[in-house]
């Protein structure tokens, strides 16, 4: 009997004990499977939209300086990246048959001045004898007769048309020296304006041949320490943003490999409206204005773009974290279920009733844009997840502005689940 008692004592002891245990063991397990979220405060700032893309930097202008005359080079006057004036001598082609060309008309334009003399000379002649045969045929016809009088006329009429025609090859000449006189002047190649020479095509001793078209001899950039020219590529989607931007005179920055530090600022000067298209992607040419007082920006570099395209101040931002983060259903309250049971329906695949983006109509397409803007975050209400309704704008790939919602500066909101240390597992 008394070893019954003493097993029932100690049966009772052990439950007794087993029922003061049973609690904080289950306390400690569930603290120990707990989900520990990751979290972030809802902030109140600004908030900056930016469109991205890529350019490449080039001079305002490239003034290609060519021949107008064929020759060997004789010397040059200039080298790679040198600052020059406008008038200043880049190269000199051999002259000497341009200056025999100048000599010859010269000579040519002698002769013709000279024969001028000798044909006014005549007609002098015949003018004097013109007017002595009038004086004769007033005093009686017999003294001259009228054959006689119409070849000094005509004589005189002939020398007149002679004389014309010497002055008119006068001015044939020295048109023909005009131009071996333009011709020698183009054998000094000069710049026509004040520039940096960024690329030189010619050596000395080089024959430069102009007779089928006008060789490249000199690509000179004017102005490359005031103004500089970033031409970038942007999407067709963005046209319409970039558009605004101009309108609104929003900054554009850009940074180049060769100063990954440095960020480089300037402004939307045109868009050009000749498309291209790569691979169905349509692209528009939109050209960055900057300055360039140290000559950094070199002809040819890559760079990477940001067009400001919109700005809020001091609106409530939520990370774009707590808005791409989505929880599983045994994660959240069963009134939220609904939720996440809808956007199950959006992502399912193989639903032969659900209509494709493609057949849905260009109104339906605007709705379900619109739609977009109205999103979920989660809040973290005992052990579950609460789902908070808000409606997005402005985004700058980091935080998005709210525009209507129940949330405040300071609110936190679940980014993502906590992974468990190593020290919490057995």
């Amino acid at each position: 009997m008394r070893t019954i008692s003493r097993l029932v004592v100690s049966f009772l002891i052990v439950v007794g004990l087993g029922a003061a245990a049973y609690r904080p063991a289950m306390d400690y397990w569930t603290t120990r499977n707990r989900t520990v979220w990751r979290t972030t405060k809802i902030e109140q700032g600004n908030i900056v939209a930016v469109v991205n893309s890529t350019g490449t930097v080039k001079p305002k202008v490239e003034i290609t300086i060519g021949s107008f005359i064929s020759g060997p080079i004789l010397e040059l006057y200039c080298e790679f990246n040198q600052e020059v004036k406008k008038g200043d001598l880049l190269a000199k082609i051999d002259p000497r048959l341009y200056l025999a060309a100048v000599s010859r008309d010269r000579a040519t334009l002698a002769m013709q001045d000279a024969d001028v003399l000798r044909v006014q000379s005549q007609l002098q002649q015949a003018i004097n004898d013109e007017k002595r045969a009038i004086v004769l045929r007033s005093r009686g016809d017999s003294i001259i007769t009228q054959a006689d009088f119409d070849k000094y006329k005509f004589a005189r009429i002939t020398l007149e048309a002679q004389v014309k025609i010497s002055q008119a090859t006068v001015d044939q000449a020295k048109a023909s020296l005009e131009t071996s006189l333009a011709n020698l002047n183009y054998a000094e190649i000069r710049s026509p304006v004040d520039g940096i020479v960024i690329n030189r095509k010619i050596e000395p001793g080089q024959t430069v041949a102009a007779q089928f078209q006008t060789p490249e001899l000199f690509i000179i950039a004017p102005e490359m320490r005031k103004e500089m020219h970033v031409h970038a590529s942007v999407d067709e989607a963005d046209i319409g943003l970039i558009k605004q931007a101009q309108k609104n005179k929003y900054p554009v920055t850009f940074t180049v490999d060769a100063y990954p530090d440095k960020v480089f600022s300037g402004s939307i000067l045109e868009i050009r409206l000749s498309s291209t298209t790569a691979q169905n992607v349509v692209t528009y040419p939109v050209v960055v204005s900057t300055t360039n007082p140290d000559l950094e920006l070199l002809p040819g570099m890559t760079a990477s773009l940001s067009f400001q395209v919109d700005h809020q101040e001091g609106v409530v931002k939520i990370a774009n974290a707590a808005l791409r983060f989505y929880p599983a259903p045994k994660q959240v309250r069963p009134g939220d279920l609904p939720i996440l049971e809808g956007r199950a329906e959006q992502k399912s695949e193989g639903d032969e009733n659900q209509p494709s983006i493609d057949s849905l109509s260009v109104a339906e397409r605007a709705k379900l844009r619109k739609e977009r803007i109205r999103r979920h975050v989660w809040v973290v209400e005992g052990n579950l997840l609460r789902a908070i309704p808000v409606t997005t704008g402005l985004t700058d790939g980091d935080f998005t502005q709210m525009v209507q919602g129940s949330l405040k500066p300071g609110d936190v909101v679940v980014t993502g689940v906590q992974p468990p240390s190593p020290t919490s597992t057995w």
